[in-house]
């Protein structure tokens, strides 16, 4: 596996790799790999010549400092994992690479995409994914990217940034790999203590009480329930709790006539915020 550092590098060695007629596939990540990330290489090494993977904790996305800060990096086990997942590439540079300026001076605007859920409650966050999103794009040119599920929210802000900026990529989004407990896979849980990480399952729970409820109660019922239930669970802190069209994450008032939604979650575990959805087809079952 090949290991570049410098913009230039990967740049120069993506374009000689079109030029050979090679299929580029490229996992982004922030390191801290997991079987998540994992599921998403062994499906690019699959379906491309080349797949690329790069490892950058992104400053801009993060609005809170100290979880930038605390944000795991584990690169040289990352590597390792990398090398027996198919990965040809590792693109892994340092912020001054990305970042010449001080200060990223764009903007990005979604309108009503980022006014709900983890953009209401993270000002700035998309932007700092649009912009890392766009440079890694426009330095790797693959052919395919993949996303996980988890992340629901910023694979439609990713959607609509290739839409909008016509970027020449398919989007490929994989479903969510979750602990036995139902805990969805996430680089965020190794800094959960034992007792938190005992109570991080109740956000999965908290989803699946409430797809049992869909057909049965109203939208208020139901974010009162799941607001009870993890209000039950010590450590445990409700951010939000949506249910929204999983199309335009939109909240969705009322249930009738209703196809498909997305329950949407996101709550502090301790000092851990953590994010989990699932998606529901209501003409099943």
């Amino acid at each position: 596996m090949e290991v570049i550092e410098q913009v230039h590098t990967i740049r120069e060695r993506v374009q000689a790799l079109r030029c050979s007629g090679k299929t580029i596939g490229f996992v982004p990540t922030m390191g801290a790999l997991h079987e998540g990330h994992l599921q998403l290489l062994r499906a690019s090494a699959r379906e491309n010549d080349v797949t690329v993977c790069s490892i950058f904790v992104n400053p801009t996305q993060f609005n809170n400092p100290d979880d930038y800060t605390l944000y795991p990096r584990t690169l040289t086990q990352d590597t390792e994992l990398l090398q027996t997942v198919g990965c040809d590439i590792l693109f892994a540079p340092a912020a001054a690479e990305i970042y010449p300026q001080q200060h990223a001076l764009l903007q990005f605007s979604f309108g009503p995409l980022e006014a709900v859920m983890e953009g209401a409650n993270r000002p700035g966050h998309f932007n700092g994914v649009a912009i890392i999103v766009s440079k890694l794009f426009h330095l790797v040119q693959p052919h395919r990217a993949y996303f996980g599920q988890k992340d629901l929210q910023q694979v439609a802000i990713v959607r609509q940034l290739i839409q909008g900026l016509s970027f020449h990529v398919q989007l490929v989004c994989f479903p969510t790999v979750r602990e036995e407990d139902g805990l969805a896979r996430s680089s965020r849980n190794t800094r959960l203590s034992p007792a938190q990480r005992q109570a991080a399952p109740s956000l999965h729970k908290a989803l699946k009480m409430a797809e049992t409820q869909l057909k049965h109660l109203t939208v208020a019922d139901i974010k009162a329930q799941v607001s009870d239930l993890l209000g039950q669970v010590d450590g445990v802190e409700l951010e939000y709790f949506e249910i929204a069209d999983p199309a335009t994450l939109q909240p969705i008032a009322d249930l009738r006539d209703v196809q498909e939604v997305a329950l949407c979650v996101a709550a502090a575990v301790g000092p851990v915020r953590l994010i989990d959805n699932i998606l529901v087809n209501l003409n099943e079952g």
